[in-house]
């Protein structure tokens, strides 16, 4: 039984990889108002996600995971998390390059405010929504007509 067991555990780490390996290495050969569109999917891929507003924002991923001790009943430890936005021009070259790494997230503040609803209980858009809803999740009345029936006990 013992053999079994001990068998079947790795002592090798076992690494879970997200994204584009190498990120900080590949990164380091794309150069500011020289590359172009063509020379960054070349060295990466297609990037992770894209954006569109001024100019096109391109941003590519590199996530490593390891299983962590035991214990920590073996969650997942993020030891790898590097981040590349490149920001392209209309015509296709790199006009910026931003590279964060695992300490940089730390130092990133978000913004704890949240937005206020711009509408009141008694408004026409909440009685509106909460019929819709009220229709969406009993479309034929059924709830209202049992609720009757025993009121009426």
């Amino acid at each position: 039984m013992i053999f079994l067991l001990f068998t079947n555990c790795s002592f090798k780490e076992v690494v879970k990889h997200h994204g584009v390996p190498f990120l900080e290495k590949k990164q380091a050969s794309l150069i500011v108002n020289t590359s172009n569109k063509n020379d960054i999917r070349k060295v990466l891929g297609n990037p992770s996600t894209t954006s569109k507003f001024d100019n096109d924002v391109w941003i590519y991923i590199e996530r490593k995971q390891t299983q962590s001790q035991l214990k920590n009943l073996g969650r997942m430890k993020i030891f790898k998390n590097d981040v590349l936005v490149l920001e392209i021009d209309k015509y296709g070259i790199l006009k910026k390059k931003s590279f964060y790494n695992k300490d940089d997230m730390k130092d990133i503040k978000i913004a704890k405010e949240t937005t206020a609803a711009n509408f009141k209980k008694n408004s026409f858009i909440y009685s509106f929504l909460s019929s819709m809803r009220q229709k969406l999740n009993d479309p034929l009345g059924t709830r209202a007509k049992k609720r009757k029936d025993i009121n009426q006990r």
